[in-house]
């Protein structure tokens, strides 16, 4: 199943071009199901055929995921509230699409599943959000005890151990591994993601910072969807405008390649409309799925590269807590799982090259650990020196 994922500034037309795209895809001969979020209707797109649309509810989801849970919370005599007046959390929406996204692979309902993915800082939560839950379910359920808790599920449920509260996480762990085994947001080979904007100054800072976060979690755009003006128009206005719109432009370009969608009079109103808002075939492409960070051997020990496009120094950390290096930059966080080599070694340095360009990069600095590497192997190192 291939995801395409659209996102871009609140007001730049995502919904619409996520239809566009829906509609372009299922027009090609491929099954496509098109996710909205609450308060995008497209009624004018029941007849296109191949097509599927699905507007995700948040509440809804999370009364659906309670529903499924209450059973077996009874049955450890634990007192639930009832669906309808569970208070859903932040984040429910990003959890509510996510869980619709693994439900469409499980069922292999679609070709192409078209994804609406609002605002740029939504997006990039939902991008990041199964690694996320992989890094809470790994502090939360270490392997061991997941292993002595499948145990536990097994004789419950032959009837030798009493069901008690711990016995409703353990049984709700499963599915959640199940679900993020099916979820490939962070492969740009199965998920493409274009950003959609309309050139104005303010919107470049925004998408960088957007390409830092989805670089972070080893993702990029396919392309940059350009609201522009139509052409023809004439005077002074238009003159300054339209000079600003290709300053805007060209440096949208050093993001991802981009694509020119004409603004129109009135908003696109059913399928023939919206499929004339992109070229046919699509507008973007998978890119090449980005190398995932590698250790590179140097004169004192290793050097990881992280590649950060666009980061800046300000708001950049690093750190390391057991074998995991942890990352923040543009306000997010992303914890990266060394490899058994680097493990054993201890960090020594980290900075960030070429800063502020497409070429950004944290490069990582290691050296043998004496207290975790073998000693002839220590003095093997030496002898290279």
């Amino acid at each position: 199943m291939h995801t395409l994922l659209l996102t871009g500034p609140g007001g730049a037309g995502t919904s619409t071009l996520a239809a566009a795209a829906a509609v372009r895809s299922a027009r090609s001969g491929r099954r496509t199901l098109l996710l909205t979020r609450p308060g995008a209707q497209r009624s004018d797109l029941a007849a296109v055929a191949g097509l599927a649309v699905d507007r995700v509810e948040p509440l809804g989801a999370l009364e659906a995921l309670w529903a499924s849970i209450t059973g077996s919370a009874a049955a450890a005599g634990l007192a639930l509230p009832p669906a309808s007046s569970v208070v859903p959390l932040p984040g429910a929406g990003e959890l509510a699409l996510l869980a619709r996204l693994a439900r469409a692979a499980a069922g292999d309902e679609a070709d192409t599943v078209v994804l609406d993915a609002g605002p740029l800082e939504s997006a990039t939560a939902l991008v990041a959000l199964p690694g996320a839950l992989r890094w809470w379910l790994d502090r939360a359920l270490p392997a061991r005890l997941r292993m002595l808790g499948a145990l536990r599920t097994a004789a419950v449920r032959s009837g030798a151990a009493r069901p008690g509260p711990a016995d409703v996480v353990l049984a709700a762990v499963p599915g959640l591994e199940e679900l993020l085994g099916r979820l490939t947001l962070t492969d740009p080979a199965t998920t493409e993601i274009q950003l959609v904007a309309v050139p104005r100054p303010d919107a470049v800072a925004r998408l960088r910072a957007a390409v830092t976060v989805l670089a972070l979690h080893g993702q990029r755009p396919s392309a940059v969807l350009a609201r522009v003006l139509p052409a023809g128009g004439a005077g002074a206005w238009w003159a300054r405008r339209a000079a600003e719109q290709d300053a805007v432009l060209a440096e949208l370009a050093g993001l991802a390649p981009v694509h020119r969608v004409e603004e129109a009079a009135e908003v696109p109103a059913g399928a023939q409309a919206l499929a004339g808002l992109l070229p046919e075939g699509g507008a973007g492409r998978v890119p090449a799925p980005p190398r995932a960070p590698a250790a590179e051997r140097v004169a004192d020990g290793w050097r990881l590269a992280v590649p950060l496009p666009w980061a800046e120094r300000d708001g950049l950390e690093l750190t390391r807590w057991e074998d995991d290096l942890v990352v923040t930059v543009a306000g997010a966080r992303r914890s990266i799982r060394l490899d058994p080599l680097l493990r054993r070694c201890r960090v020594t340095a980290g900075r960030l090259a070429d800063p502020g360009t497409a070429a950004a990069r944290l490069d990582v600095s290691f050296a043998p650990d004496p207290h975790q590497w073998p000693a002839d192997l220590l003095a093997a190192e030496g002898s290279d020196r």
